[in-house]
């Protein structure tokens, strides 16, 4: 595939960029999860949701039924969600800064994320401002449900951008067309996530990010899956940073995640996780 081609297919490849930083949104761009807000607080409950997300670590149900499955639970009209979500979630401190990093160093920010593409949007504008447009975003879509509007008391339900995955959102399928690319032109890709809607990206880049105390972190470390601990962007920053500068590798940072939760440092329970 040629550069032009490549373009076509590919936005983040415009710029010829050596990095592309790939990531999730919810839990990880923002310091909570928009889905599982609605669940917890409108939807049928933390309790319930969280075992979901144990059944699906533990392969007993897919990410997709399962997250249906929550979303359904969630009656509330759509337009009344996105207001509920934009005046309750907030950006993860260090994220605005590593953007205008990644932005002044043509290293373009690619969303790829199991929510729905017009409330990460809206969220993204509000806690980003316009630099968020530079933003690739790919998520799942909104739909109405038959004889009804998305406005409407149980009017919605998410259209998924892979409704034959298991996943939903198959992240690992726009990951594939960047990693397939000729040695030549294929960029460095990084990968940060924190959740079980991260698992089929997680094999897919050069450097995962899984963020501390989370479910990736768990399947990371039970599927030898190399990967980085981080807490906030700031983390994320310093070591980019020192991989574009060249005082560090990515092989260095892929060999630290699971270093640092065979100490206790990554925020779960080595005992529990296995």
């Amino acid at each position: 595939m040629g550069v032009h081609n490549a373009v076509a297919d590919l936005p983040a490849m415009k710029t010829n960029p050596k990095y592309i930083f790939f990531t999730d949104f919810d839990g990880t761009i923002t310091l909570q999860d928009s889905n599982d807000t609605l669940t917890d607080n409108i939807g049928y409950g933390h309790e319930k949701r969280r075992q979901g997300n144990l059944d699906c670590l533990a392969d007993r149900v897919s990410f997709r039924d399962s997250f249906r499955d929550m979303m359904d639970s969630v009656k509330l009209p759509y337009d009344q969600c996105m207001k509920y979500l934009v005046d309750n979630i907030k950006l993860d401190p260090g994220f605005k800064e590593f953007f205008q990093w990644s932005l002044a160093n043509n290293i373009p920010v690619v969303v790829l994320s199991s929510g729905m593409e017009p409330i990460i949007k809206a969220l993204l504008e509000k806690l980003v401002g316009p630099d968020a447009s530079k933003m690739q975003v790919l998520g799942n879509y909104v739909g109405a449900r038959p004889g009804k509007s998305i406005n409407q008391e149980g009017g919605w339900q998410i259209e998924f951008r892979h409704p034959e995955s298991g996943f939903g959102h198959d992240k690992s399928i726009e990951l594939r067309k960047y990693s397939s690319l000729p040695a030549d032109e294929r960029p460095v890709m990084f990968y940060a996530g924190d959740g079980v809607s991260d698992l089929s990206a997680a094999r897919e880049t050069d450097l995962l990010f899984a963020k501390k105390g989370h479910d990736l972190i768990s399947y990371c470390a039970r599927e030898d899956v190399p990967f980085t601990v981080f807490e906030d962007w700031s983390n994320i920053l310093t070591k980019c940073k020192a991989i574009v500068e060249g005082k560090a590798t990515v092989k260095e940072a892929a060999t630290e995640g699971y270093e640092a939760y065979k100490r206790g440092d990554a925020g779960i329970n080595v005992a529990v996780a296995k």
